[in-house]
């Protein structure tokens, strides 16, 4: 079935820039070598697809205020290491910070319900995890309980790429994981509008490998649109109870990423109705100037599609997962945390 699929996709072979979204795509692509199998024309590139990457610094500083303040916060394990502008929630912990890591919002809950200080989650996530906030919101917890808002929206990062100039790309492979809620709508207008070739895609090699085919024959028969590649799990109208709870407990707003500047509607914020559940405004933090990046990392260009991890000249020398420096080398879902694990060098 793959030299099949190979033997289609070198048929059909022409100059084309893939970009993903996804960190689990990258995963696949880099532990299958699956680069290695397409032609040298067919480039694919990763782009801003690791929700734990993408928190900017300002989010990291805004739950080290929270510690500061004498608030329990709790988090994904990957969270830990994500810098700030000048330390981490790790450094916050080591100096006698109370940071907890749970696997989800329901145990960081269950800590709220159990303890008499205040508990703040930091909800990190695209759309695949923000219906899981707005559940346990909708649900009333606790009063000493609070969400950081940190979800992200991936149409607006594209469009925001597309518009900017900067990056070069030709495709799309659309993330299997946020269009099990979302569908396949919200994609459609990179077609419409831009005629860009799409294809949402599952994770195994094969998903990958079917959705480049799918791509180069939308070159071919110069017809752009979003093909479904991963039917088993992805509907065009996506999951419409999730995305209704979404709806009921956050406003779309504006705000930066990591490596980006603001992206315009491309936040989820908690809405005024749940302020009492919102730490920003439970807590009136606010953070103001902040260093974005660590000296000589390039985790920004990396999330924008503009480099790869062995550009940078801390990849596998001062940066590495047990001392990573930048954002992509501290989660699993990280570019240059992948690359390290699965590239050559």
């Amino acid at each position: 079935m793959s030299k099949k699929l190979i033997d289609k996709i070198n048929d059909l072979a022409t100059p084309v820039k893939i970009m993903h979204v996804c960190g689990s795509h990258e995963h696949t692509i880099m532990e299958n070598g699956i680069r290695s199998l397409l032609p040298e024309e067919v480039e694919i590139i990763a782009g801003p697809g690791c929700p734990v990457c993408v928190v900017p610094s300002r989010e990291i500083d805004e739950a080290l205020e929270l510690i500061d303040k004498g608030v329990t916060i709790t988090t994904f394990g990957d969270m830990l290491r994500v810098p700030g502008s000048e330390r981490s929630l790790a450094d916050a912990k080591a100096e006698g910070g109370d940071v907890r890591v749970v696997y989800g919002i329901n145990k960081a809950i269950e800590i709220a319900e159990k303890t008499d200080n205040d508990v703040a989650f930091i909800s990190a996530g695209f759309e695949t995890t923000a219906p899981t906030t707005a559940a346990e919101l909708l649900s009333t917890p606790p009063e000493n309980f609070s969400v950081l808002s940190c979800h992200r929206l991936i149409p607006p990062a594209i469009d925001f790429l597309i518009n900017s100039g900067e990056t070069t790309l030709n495709a799309l492979i659309q993330p299997g994981h946020v269009c099990t809620i979302i569908g396949t709508k919200p994609f459609e207008y990179f077609s419409t509008e831009y005629g860009i070739p799409q294809a949402v895609a599952g994770f195994n090699p094969l998903d990958i490998l079917m959705s480049v085919y799918m791509i180069l024959r939308q070159i071919h028969n110069e017809t752009p649109k979003i093909e479904n590649e991963y039917k088993r799990a992805v509907k065009e109208e996506g999951n419409v109870i999730a995305t209704d709870m979404i709806d009921q407990v956050f406003d779309v707003t504006s705000r930066e990423w990591r490596g980006f500047p603001k992206i315009p509607n491309s936040i989820l914020e908690v809405k005024k109705e749940f302020a009492d559940f919102n730490a920003r405004e439970k807590y009136d933090i606010e953070v103001k100037d902040v260093n974005e990046a660590p000296k000589g990392c390039i985790c920004g260009p990396i999330l924008r599609g503009l480099a790869r991890p062995e550009d940078c000249k801390l990849f596998r020398k001062a940066c590495n997962p047990l001392h990573p420096i930048g954002a992509c080398m501290v989660s699993k879902e990280g570019t240059c945390n992948i690359a390290h694990r699965y590239s050559r060098g």
